[in-house]
């Protein structure tokens, strides 16, 4: 079941994409991928873990989202002996040739537009951040590295893949493929219709290789994930297929990729802390008072540093930065492109210098959440889950990437790439 050795062809620094000996489930014995498929880690609660495992005994939050049935036990290595018993009974399979596999996800965005983005699952060269290499673009937690780092040395396996975006599109080689019936289907609670073809043409996947030799790779979502994997490799040394890990790779020129905001929710104010910080506000900040939820919607400003902001005494404002040339006294060491984020601004201003957070503080998440619309920003305010909001725009893609080039990375929840992958669709095998 091991791979063998793959020796570099190219000249780094380049994108070394490969295809994998991938383990799957067995349709067959699971019935629907659909059952056994779940969202990332890192956005599952106990209720919806609970609804997975309701879906089927096989469900891959057994493996990726571990609990230990008993208080004292090892979490990983139940998830371990987890995926070996499926193994062995038939539940998984692991395919004897390496393939590549085509992704499709149909889905509608927030303005009810429909969209498809396509992406292809490959496993991918390890490397150090650089130019003509990898790139991060928000910054990382101890936390749950950790916690994907023990998951790892247990199960040996990637479970979900990291997103990632290339300078370099190779959807091309792979899209005929996808003319036939797809391996599988499942359509998530979103309403995302994810579609999968494994591809085991050989021709298929040079092509694959060599057009992503020349790319660069920004990380989307899986910034935890890839630093497991460079300790991983780190930690077993030597060439094999531990340099590597599980990718779904989009063309930054894809025309279904799109990026949504994430909202910021403060939860550890009284009423004599929201009376100040809305004093506070009016300095930095033309505050617009708004009379519905739809006018703290920013997304239609054009200017630097744009907000909505609300909080639980029904206050409601559209806030403009006064003067945008003090961000490059806010922020001396930063690029232009870092120092005009949304994400950045509202750290540097408002969490950092009037409410005295510090970066620990946002990585720790004290006294901030974050929710995914506006709308439920505001249930969140109604039902005094949180005592202020503050509503975000998108962050252009072109902004993501200009940060990335200039060796830098964003706030935590900067960017919110939508849909989800699915865990469950496939795994590299490590060993």
């Amino acid at each position: 079941m091991g791979l063998p050795v793959q020796v570099n062809r190219y000249r780094c620094p380049v994108a070394e994409v490969l295809p994998f000996r991938a383990l799957h489930y067995e349709l067959a014995s699971v019935g629907s991928l659909a059952d056994v498929t779940a969202p990332p880690y890192d956005v599952i609660d106990e209720a919806e873990r609970a609804g997975l495992m309701a879906s089927s005994p096989f469900n891959v939050v057994e493996l990726d989202l571990p609990v230990s049935p008993e208080v004292d036990g090892d979490p990983y290595a139940r998830a371990a002996e987890l995926l070996e018993g499926w193994l062995l009974s038939g539940v998984l399979a692991q395919d004897r040739e390496p393939t590549i596999w085509a992704l499709t996800q149909d889905y509608t965005g927030p303005e009810g537009g429909k969209r498809r983005r396509n992406a292809i699952l490959a496993r991918v060269r390890v490397t150090d951040y650089g130019p003509g290499q990898v790139r991060p673009h928000e910054r990382t937690q101890p936390g749950p590295k950790q916690d994907r780092l023990d998951l790892t040395r247990a199960t040996r396996y990637n479970l979900s893949p990291i997103f990632s975006l290339t300078t370099r599109n190779a959807w091309e080689h792979v899209e005929p493929a996808t003319a036939g019936a797809p391996w599988a289907e499942v359509t998530d609670p979103d309403g995302t219709v994810h579609r999968l073809w494994p591809v085991d043409d050989p021709v298929v996947h040079d092509a694959v290789t060599d057009e992503l030799a020349g790319a660069e790779l920004l990380i989307a979502d899986g910034h935890h994930r890839y630093e497991t994997a460079r300790t991983y490799r780190d930690e077993i040394g030597g060439e094999g297929a531990h340099q590597y890990t599980l990718m779904a790779l989009t063309g930054l020129d894809d025309p279904g990729l799109t990026v949504f905001p994430t909202h910021r929710l403060l939860t550890d104010l009284d009423a004599s802390g929201l009376e100040r910080l809305r004093e506070d506000l009016a300095g930095p900040f033309e505050m617009v008072e708004v009379g519905d939820q739809a006018g703290l919607d920013p997304a239609s400003e054009q200017a630097t540093g744009c907000f909505g902001f609300a909080d639980r005494s029904g206050a409601r404002y559209l806030l403009r930065l006064r003067d945008p040339g003090e961000l490059a006294g806010l922020m001396p060491d930063r690029s232009d492109a870092y120092r005009t984020l949304d994400a950045a601004i509202l750290e540097k201003v408002v969490l950092e210098g009037m409410l005295g957070m510090s970066e620990a503080d946002v990585e720790a998440k004290k006294g901030i959440a974050y929710s995914k619309s506006i709308d439920n920003a505001v249930d969140q305010l109604a039902a005094d889950r949180a005592d202020a909001a503050f509503l975000l725009r998108p962050t252009p893609i072109e902004q993501v990437r200009a940060v990335a080039d200039a060796g830098e990375t964003m706030p935590p929840k900067s960017t919110y790439f939508f849909p989800k992958l699915l865990s469950g669709m496939a795994f590299n095998p490590l060993s």
